[in-house]
């Protein structure tokens, strides 16, 4: 007979709703983890499982934590690294889910994600909506996967013996692109130790049950690593966190699109975000008929100014407004490109030009950026099944809008400074 939740089970859960969260302590599945990382030397008593109004799925502390404080310490003996299970992770698995009743990290399988929003997992439809350049290493990461599963089918069918279902039904893409983007999206660094004769190089990755189910924070800082003398994984917070407030921890200072390509969500208020500028966009408005462009391309190569140039928050990027001084050069000035790259003023005809040369670019992708917003905002209309790929390619455009719009007015700034 089920048991009936009690008054102050019921009180518990409207003062948890007022702040923004509900436990999911209670549940059978976290109960189960649990129990299965005390088994493994795990012990804790500030941090619990809960589902969060703005971060979905996350981890609260039932007590103050300051600066310096440890966070959590996960013994090894709770992680899942190749040192564990001697195969590649992916496989591993793969395997275990397949046999999922019998396997000892049920506890841990039972809670990991069904489906990922990382755009290997995107319908086509919504991947054309990413910008150039976060479309372009979207589909390298699709084709990327797909070779590496098509690498794999020799290793696969050598474990034909071990699984009584016909392999092609366990090893099969879909679950290969699942424990894929498991590993992509919930694995920590980690440097074990040599593995003697199973292979030369460290292993870097390595999935910690419970640990990962803390969410991303760009303004926080922490310290992570394996210590060797506890034997376990320790995550130390730089940043304070009040009594029943989630727990945060950085991945590093990504911008929105290296979130959603790596992890498969876009952080709100990233001050890391930017806005790319391809190489097309540069040429675009630089005059063919310009007789030194191929060698003012070839300056800007050598000098490795055609990377990641972008607008941010603060506008545009040194390397940006670089590369577009140099492009802006008139002939007689050609031969003091190198002043520029210094961070000389060659004159202020060239200085007016690169910052028109920057507006015209921001107007442009400005105005790209809003026609996909009005094109997702339709397709939300109509492919209902689609709405939360949608929902989330929305909101990194819809930041990438803000950050174009807040460039046109420093821009704008600049602009009128320069006589």
């Amino acid at each position: 007979m089920k048991k009936k939740n009690g008054r102050t089970f019921r009180k518990r859960r409207r003062k948890q709703s007022s702040l923004g969260f509900a436990s999911l302590s209670h549940k059978d599945e976290y109960i189960f983890l649990k129990k299965w990382l005390k088994e493994r030397g795990y012990e804790d008593s500030k941090l619990r499982p809960a589902e969060f109004s703005e971060t979905g799925r996350g981890l609260l502390t039932t007590k103050s934590l300051q600066a310096e404080d440890l966070v959590i310490a996960l013994p090894e003996k709770c992680l899942l690294t190749t040192d564990t299970v001697l195969n590649t992770l992916c496989t591993f698995l793969i395997a275990e889910k397949c046999g999922q009743t019998k396997s000892p990290w049920k506890p841990y399988l039972n809670l990991l994600p069904e489906t990922y929003t990382c755009p290997v997992c995107l319908d086509y439809k919504t991947v054309d909506l990413l910008s150039e350049p976060l479309r372009r290493q979207a589909y390298e990461q699709r084709k990327r996967v797909q070779e590496l599963f098509v690498s794999s089918q020799p290793f696969f069918s050598s474990l034909q013996p071990l699984f009584p279902k016909n392999l092609k039904s366990v090893f099969n893409y879909h679950a290969f692109r699942w424990a894929w983007c498991t590993i992509n999206t919930r694995t920590v660094y980690m440097k074990p130790s040599q593995r003697g004769c199973f292979s030369k190089d460290p292993d870097i990755y390595a999935l910690a049950p419970f640990l990962d189910l803390l969410n991303h924070n760009p303004a926080v800082q922490v310290k992570a690593a394996f210590n060797e003398k506890t034997k376990c994984y320790e995550i130390t917070t730089l940043s304070t966190c009040k009594k029943y407030e989630e727990v945060f921890i950085c991945y590093g200072p990504h911008d929105n699109q290296r979130l959603l390509l790596e992890y498969g969500f876009v952080a709100h208020n990233n001050p890391h975000s930017t806005v790319h500028v391809t190489t097309a966009m540069l040429l675009k408005y630089t005059a063919p008929e310009d007789k030194q462009r191929p060698m003012k391309l070839s300056i800007l190569q050598e000098n490795k100014l055609l990377d990641d140039l972008t607008f941010s928050w603060e506008g545009p990027s040194w390397k940006l407004l670089t590369t577009l001084k140099i492009l802006s050069l008139e002939a007689d000035q050609f031969p003091s490109w190198r002043k520029v790259l210094l961070g000389h003023v060659i004159s202020e005809g060239n200085e007016k030009k690169s910052l028109d040369f920057a507006t015209e670019i921001c107007l442009s992708l400005t105005e790209e950026t809003q026609h996909t917003l009005q094109k997702i905002s339709l397709l939300k209309s109509d492919c209902q099944h689609l709405v939360t790929q949608l929902s989330l390619v929305e909101a990194l455009r819809t930041e990438e809008l803000h950050i174009l719009q807040k460039t046109s007015e420093i821009l704008w700034g600049l602009r009128s400074t320069t006589v």
